[in-house]
């Protein structure tokens, strides 16, 4: 089954792009439902990079639901336009495990109006055997919380970087 957001951000796609590509930003929507740390021995990277990232994921930052492997492929599309960070992890220990198939993108374009925002879409497909419809409505209703996160966080992610020559006066 597939969960699927298409949001309007209030970015720019370069904006939009790093911050879902951060470690920081992927923790700030998950919280407060989901509390995400990693086992890799140095922590978190600052930009996640395409390969695998070990972590452990407790429900509003109490309840142990397991341990996941986050593996990451970049893609892009359609000239260039049209960014993809993939994850096709799975669930090692916990509860967590009973998801058996995991396959979610996260794609970033410009706003199709030319608005200068960014496009996000994300789709979610999973399976976990008979459980999958319980099993994705959960999902479901934690992406609606993401989607809601992603939205307000969006307007801080923008800055401009200096010009040379401001950084000379």
């Amino acid at each position: 089954m597939r969960v699927l957001l298409k949001l309007i951000l209030d970015c720019d796609p370069d904006a939009a792009w790093r911050a879902i590509r951060s470690p920081a930003v992927f923790r700030e929507v998950s919280s407060p439902l989901l509390d995400i740390e990693s086992l890799a021995a140095d922590g978190f990277p600052t930009v996640w990079e395409p390969g695998q990232h070990p972590v452990e994921i407790r429900g509003g930052g109490v309840v142990p639901l397991g341990k996941q492997i986050i593996r990451l492929s970049v893609q892009t599309r359609q000239h260039g336009d049209v960014r993809i960070l993939h994850d096709s992890g799975q669930p090692v220990t916990g509860a967590l495990t009973t998801v058996k198939l995991w396959d979610h993108r996260m794609a970033v374009a410009p706003d199709p109006k030319g608005t200068g925002k960014t496009l996000y879409r994300d789709q979610l497909t999973i399976g976990a055997g008979l459980l999958t419809p319980a099993v994705w409505y959960s999902l479901w209703a934690f992406w609606q919380w993401r989607g809601h996160k992603l939205k307000e966080l969006a307007p801080t992610w923008a800055y401009d970087l200096p010009r040379d020559d401001e950084e000379a006066a």
